[in-house]
């Protein structure tokens, strides 16, 4: 007998990412239209989209007939009811750290029968860690302020800040909690990046300098403001390799060359034109 899934549906982009790096896209016959997003391929294949992992719905699931299904936080518990109603299998996930991210490519990899593809894509990311790392070690370390939201004002998560010190930055702030602009303000940041959830790389960065008054920042002074595309930070999956990239090259950037998915502020003085 079989016991490993052949239909599976996806309600975060992060389980689809891994899927595909696993060999085992083939297998989705359901995921969500943020998952399109970042494996476009998907729009080739006869994939049904449905509603994320906040907002589940167990008629829409069930009509696909999986025999696993996969979410990740956030989740409401209304959503996890309707996620329990198709009867099939169940998998959540709720990473914080790079270690949680590589133990879910272990699980998922375990499930659906590549254990042995998924060390390697394990062992492929801790690699970039470390060789970016390496590169690192003797810079100076400049202080580093990255948001996963902006109203209110949210610090990217805890894996994020892990990819900061590794890309040779001083994280500011407490992972995945709420600051004001004062308190970043204060923190002198000499580097500030924005990856909005949802947001791709269509963050406003001269307008929140100006609107949040960071102009005095040594960030804003210097034209040391970023925009990283919101999957490159905020998918906890192998994706997070490009952000690693994206910040290295905005953190240092003497020694990376310009990343994938890294946009710049326009000016360092951009911010200070009159308003007409």
């Amino acid at each position: 007998m079989d016991y490993f899934p052949r239909r599976v549906v996806s309600l975060q982009p992060s389980a689809t990412v891994i899927l595909r790096d696993l060999g085992n896209l083939s297998s989705l016959v359901g995921c969500t239209k943020y998952c399109v997003d970042v494996c476009p391929e998907i729009s080739r294949t006869a994939v049904t989209v449905v509603a994320d992992s906040w907002t589940a719905q167990g008629e829409q699931i069930s009509q696909l007939k999986p025999d696993l299904v996969i979410a990740s936080v956030p989740y409401q518990e209304k959503a996890i009811a309707e996620i329990m109603k198709c009867g099939a299998r169940f998998l959540g996930l709720a990473p914080k750290s790079l270690a949680d991210i590589y133990a879910d490519i272990a699980a998922i990899a375990g499930i659906m029968d590549a254990g042995e593809q998924g060390l390697r894509v394990i062992r492929r990311m801790q690699d970039e860690v470390d060789e970016v790392l390496s590169r690192t070690g003797d810079l100076p370390r400049p202080r580093v302020f990255c948001e996963e939201w902006g109203k209110p004002l949210i610090a990217s998560q805890f894996w994020v800040a892990e990819l900061v010190e590794a890309a040779g930055g001083k994280f500011i702030g407490t992972p995945g909690a709420q600051i004001s602009f004062a308190e970043v303000a204060a923190e002198s940041p000499d580097v500030i990046i924005a990856a909005w959830c949802g947001a791709g790389d269509r963050v406003p960065l001269e307008k929140i300098i100006r609107n949040r008054q960071w102009e005095n920042t040594p960030a804003a002074k210097n034209g040391r403001i970023y925009c990283i595309r919101d999957e490159y930070l905020n998918t906890p999956a192998p994706t997070l390799i490009f952000g690693l990239h994206a910040l290295a090259a905005a953190i240092h950037s003497e020694r990376f060359p310009q990343a994938d998915g890294l946009r710049c502020i326009n000016t360092a003085h951009e911010f200070f034109k009159p308003q007409l």
